[in-house]
């Protein structure tokens, strides 16, 4: 089974090599690593082609942020899955994808996602957060349930069916897009029970206060839109996230 592993990045020089490193290092053996850049102009693309295989698939060219990146690295993917490597994060193991791919052999599977740690940015070893997804059930999703997105990978004609990430939100498409694949696309899901993905704290999405109430808003359009709940499973979602802590 091919795996495509997308990643979006600009600018992300101290962090990019180690993101690639953990691609490259697993030990399934159909592996696609599909790099999109936005133009970096820190020393991000030297590092990239510094440890570039013939799996390394790169385009640099100016976007419209992350998830236009992260759309494009799509549209390039031959793989029979797609998921996400943010420029930031890490796999946890070396046989992530091995079970990733192990999960895919049920044919009936669309879906997988997995556990994930947030870790302190200036020293990886220090589990901050942890985000324990357990399985899924649909009705959990107006409690604001969602795996986290750096494991969910999909086979990738769903991407093709159900469509990509809105590039009008500009923190929350990921919660969007999977509450789509979840709800319309009703694709059925198998949880990997460990984790699967290091998350360095302080991303996009949790760095200022300006952008967690910018992603709350989004979120809630997310919710809207896709019929699963109203302001109560936004504060259910958020109330969910103080568990990770504990």
């Amino acid at each position: 089974m091919k795996i495509s592993v997308v990643t979006a990045v600009f600018n992300r020089r101290d962090t990019i090599g180690q993101a690639i490193a953990s691609v490259y290092a697993q030990d399934h053996d159909d592996i696609e690593h599909i790099i999109q850049d936005g133009g970096s102009t820190d020393g991000t693309l030297d590092i990239v082609r510094t440890h570039a295989t013939e799996r390394t698939d790169l385009v640099s060219e100016p976007d419209k942020g992350i998830y236009d990146a992260i759309n494009r690295g799509i549209c390039r993917a031959t793989g029979d899955v797609v998921g996400v490597m943010h420029s930031d994060d890490f796999f946890a193991s070396d046989d992530v994808l091995s079970k990733v791919a192990s999960a895919f052999e049920d044919p009936t599977v669309d879906g997988v996602y997995g556990d994930l740690h947030y870790v302190a940015a200036h020293d990886t070893s220090r589990v901050l957060r942890r985000w324990e997804s357990g399985s899924y059930d649909r009705s959990k999703l107006r409690w604001g349930w969602m795996p986290p997105h750096p494991t969910f990978y999909m086979r990738r004609h769903y991407f093709e069916e159900l469509g990509l990430y809105d590039t009008e939100l500009r923190i929350a498409s990921d919660y969007d897009a999977m509450l789509r694949y979840f709800v319309k696309g009703r694709i059925r899901l198998e949880y990997i029970p460990e984790v699967m993905v290091c998350m360095r704290a302080g991303g996009a999405s949790n760095g200022s206060l300006r952008r967690i109430l910018c992603k709350s808003r989004e979120d809630y359009t997310a919710i809207r839109r896709n019929n699963i709940g109203g302001i109560g499973t936004l504060a259910a979602k958020n109330l969910s996230k103080i568990n990770q802590f504990l």
